[in-house]
C-alpha cells in the first residue's frame, strides 16, 4: 500500500485555519452580495428605477442584479490569473477588499429622486465591481481549503466554503427582517435600507484580520518552488482543461435555483406588479429558514461526498430540485406561506445542498494545481453568468399578469438542472485521486480498500498534528 506522503505535497497544512479562513470570508463577502440581490427585489424598484409602470421598475431593478454577474467572467480571468501566479491567499484578500468598499458606497448612493438617471447609473457601476470582486471568492477559498485538507476529507473540508456562503446570506437576510419589521415604510424606504450596506465596513476590518493569518497551501508552495507556476495559467487551462471548464459552465447552471428561491420568488411574492402575494417581512423568513437547514445539511453531504463520491450527490440534487421548483412557485401562487416555507426546506434547504456542498470539492479537484483557481473561477462564472439573466427572461415569459406562472417558470428550472445533471454525469470521479495527480485526465483512482485505509491515516496524523 501507498504512503499519504506520495502524491501529496509536503509542507504545513493549516486545515482548521484554512477553512475558518475560507468559511468565515465566505460568510462576509456573499453577505454583501445577497444584501443586494434581496434590495434588487424588495426596494431597489422603489427608489432607483421609479417608472410608471410597475412591470418596468421591476425588471429593470433585477437587470441591475444580472449586471453583476457580466462583470464576474472579466473578474475571474483576472482573480484566478492573480490566484494561480501570486497565490490563493492574496486573491483572496484582493477580493474581501473590493468587495467591501463598493458594497458600503451603494449604501451611500442619492436616489433617483434626487439625482435623477445618475442614481441608477452608479448603481451599476458599483454592482460591475461586486460582481468583479466575488468572482474569485469561490474558486480561492475552496482552492486553498481543498490544498491545506487531509487526504480523504477532501469533499468534508471544502464544503465549509458554501456553507459559509449559505450563513452569509441568512445573516443579510436576517438585518433586513427586524428593519422592514419594525421600521415604517417610509423610513425604510429612505433610510433603513442602507444600514446593511454600511454594515459591510465589518468586511474590510475582520476579513483582513482572519486571512491575513493563514499561509499559503502546500501544493501552491511546491510549484512556486520548482518554478512551475505558470505565467499564462488561463491560457494554460483553457488548451489542457477546457472539456472540464465546459462541465463545470455547464454545472453552474445550477445557480438558477437560487435564483428562483431569492431573486425571481422574491419579486412575484411581494412586488406590486405580481399582486402582493406575501409581506416583505414575511417572504424574507423563507430564504432565512432555507438557509439556516442548509447550513446543518451542508458538512454531512460534505462529508457522504468522501464515501460515496463527488457526482452521485450532485446529480440527485439536481433533478430534484429542479422538480421541486415547481411545488415552490405554486406554493407562493395560492398566497400558502406554510406550504412555501415547507417547499423552501425541502428544495432548497435539503435537496439542493446535494449540489451546493459538494462542487467546491468537485470543481477544482478537476483541474491541476498550476491552473486550479483560473479554470474553476472562469468557468463557474460563465455558468452562473446565464443564470443571472434568468430573472429577466422569467419576468418577461411569465409578466406580471399572465397564468400559469409556476408551471412556465419551473419548466425552464428543470431544464436548466437536467444539463448541469448531465454534464456532472459525463465528468470523472475526483474523490479518490491524490492532490498532486488531479487534473490529469489519466489518473487513476485507487481501489476503495486502499482509499479507506489511506484516509483513516491521513486524518490520524492530521489529528496528531492537531
Amino acid at each position: 500500500m501507498a504512503s499519504i506522503t506520495e502524491h501529496e505535497p509536503h509542507g504545513e497544512h493549516q486545515t482548521k485555519k484554512a477553512t475558518a479562513s475560507g468559511w468565515i470570508g465566505s460568510v462576509l463577502e456573499y453577505y454583501d452580495f445577497f444584501i443586494y440581490a434581496t434590495a434588487a427585489s424588495l426596494i431597489f424598484p422603489q427608489i432607483f428605477f421609479p417608472a410608471a409602470d410597475p412591470k418596468v421598475a421591476i425588471v429593470a431593478s433585477l437587470a441591475t442584479y444580472g449586471v453583476g454577474y457580466v462583470a464576474r467572467p472579466i473578474g475571474a480571468f483576472f482573480l484566478g490569473h492573480w490566484g494561480d501566479t501570486h497565490g490563493r491567499k492574496q486573491v483572496l484578500l484582493l477580493c474581501m477588499f473590493l468587495m467591501g468598499i463598493s458594497t458600503v458606497a451603494v449604501g451611500l448612493l442619492p436616489t433617483y429622486e434626487q439625482v435623477g438617471l445618475l442614481a441608477p447609473a452608479l448603481l451599476v457601476v458599483l454592482r460591475l465591481i461586486q460582481g468583479f470582486a466575488v468572482a474569485g471568492e469561490i474558486s480561492g477559498a475552496s482552492s486553498m481549503i481543498l490544498e491545506h485538507a487531509p487526504f480523504g476529507r477532501r469533499g468534508y473540508y471544502a464544503s465549509f466554503t458554501l456553507q459559509g456562503v449559505q450563513a452569509g446570506q441568512v445573516l443579510a437576510a436576517a438585518v433586513f427582517l427586524p428593519l422592514a419589521h419594525y421600521l415604517p415604510t417610509e423610513d425604510f424606504n429612505s433610510w433603513g435600507w442602507r444600514i446593511p450596506f454600511l454594515l459591510s465596513f465589518i468586511v474590510i476590518v475582520a476579513g483582513y484580520y482572519i486571512r491575513r493569518e493563514v499561509k499559503e497551501t502546500p501544493a501552491f508552495a511546491e510549484e512556486s518552488e520548482h518554478g512551475e507556476v505558470p505565467k499564462a495559467p488561463v491560457i494554460q487551462a483553457i488548451t489542457n482543461s477546457w472539456r472540464d471548464m465546459l462541465r463545470v459552465v455547464c454545472m453552474a447552471l445550477m445557480n438558477v435555483i437560487p435564483v428562483v428561491t431569492t431573486v425571481f420568488g422574491a419579486a412575484y411574492a411581494v412586488q406590486a406588479g405580481y399582486g402582493i402575494r406575501f409581506d416583505k417581512d414575511v417572504y424574507l423568513w423563507i430564504p432565512v429558514l432555507g438557509n439556516c437547514l442548509a447550513v446543518i445539511v451542508i458538512p454531512f453531504v460534505g462529508k457522504l461526498s468522501d464515501r460515496v463520491g463527488r457526482r452521485p450527490p450532485i446529480i440527485f440534487g439536481a433533478l430534484a430540485s429542479g422538480l421541486l421548483s415547481f411545488g415552490y412557485l405554486y406554493a407562493i401562487s395560492i398566497h400558502n406561506v406554510p406550504l412555501a416555507i415547507a417547499m423552501s426546506l425541502l428544495m432548497w434547504g435539503v435537496v439542493y445542498q446535494g449540489y451546493n456542498a459538494v462542487y467546491p470539492s468537485f470543481y477544482p479537484e478537476l483541474f491541476p494545481t498550476r491552473t486550479r483557481v483560473s479554470a474553476m473561477a472562469i468557468s463557474q462564472n460563465l455558468g452562473t453568468l446565464v443564470t443571472a439573466m434568468l430573472p429577466m427572461v422569467f419576468a418577461a415569459v411569465a409578466p406580471p399578469g399572465s397564468t400559469n406562472i409556476p408551471m412556465v417558470v419551473g419548466s425552464i428550472t428543470l431544464a436548466v438542472t437536467v444539463v448541469a445533471a448531465l454534464a456532472a454525469w459525463s465528468a470523472r470521479e475526483t474523490y479518490r485521486v491524490h492532490l498532486n495527480d488531479l487534473g490529469q485526465p489519466d489518473a487513476v483512482p485507487m481501489d476503495k480498500d486502499e482509499y479507506d485505509q489511506l484516509s483513516a491515516q491521513s486524518l490520524a496524523a492530521a489529528r496528531q498534528a492537531a
